[in-house]
């Protein structure tokens, strides 16, 4: 498995006082760009906010509460939306899916650029359509933190354990299957 895989993580101790400067997010945003886009439709959209600005703030105050715990110490959040509907009204094909591959292009970017970024599906999607004015058309879908790594001790004591114990993922037998629905294929 190639390295930028492997060392992906979603830590959620970032250093607070760490800033991603404006070469690292756009290039998180080209290698975005860049993913199979469905036919080229490319309805992946995003919004971005750095710590200490509006946008931030905005980002910020849909995260769920459990996530504002933490979350305040990115450098930028990020939030993902998708365009349901093409310029002459008909429906994007699969623009989740687009998203998601749009989505891991831009964390394993960060990763590229010694960066962390933590996924969440922990925030409000009307709380950001109402303050940031999406039209009817456009969904946010996940909200992006991206930093640099700081030290677990930065969490409340509960995430400061999740944070450093061992990832573990389910075996191939569990998830690959062949012939029928449970053989596993390895």
């Amino acid at each position: 498995m190639h390295p930028l895989i492997s060392e992906r993580w979603s830590p959620r101790a970032l250093d607070p006082s760490a800033k991603v400067t404006d070469e690292q997010l756009e290039s998180l945003f080209e290698a975005a760009r860049w993913a199979a886009s469905s036919g080229n439709t490319q309805p992946a959209r995003w919004l971005v906010g750095r710590r200490g600005d509006p946008s931030f703030q905005q980002i910020f105050d849909a995260l769920r509460p459990g996530n504002q715990s933490w979350a305040g110490a990115a450098s930028a959040l990020i939030v993902g939306c998708v365009v349901t509907e093409d310029e002459t009204g008909r429906p994007m094909p699969k623009p989740d899916y687009v998203l998601g591959l749009a989505g891991q292009n831009l964390v394993l970017q960060a990763v590229a650029e010694g960066l962390v970024a933590h996924q969440m599906g922990g925030f409000s999607p009307e709380a950001i359509a109402s303050s940031f004015g999406l039209p009817e058309t456009a969904r946010a879908v996940v909200v992006i933190a991206v930093g640099v790594l700081g030290s677990p001790s930065l969490l409340p004591e509960d995430l400061a354990a999740r944070e450093v114990a061992p990832r573990v993922r389910k075996p191939l037998s569990e998830l690959v299957f062949t012939d029928t629905w449970g053989s596993a294929a390895f």
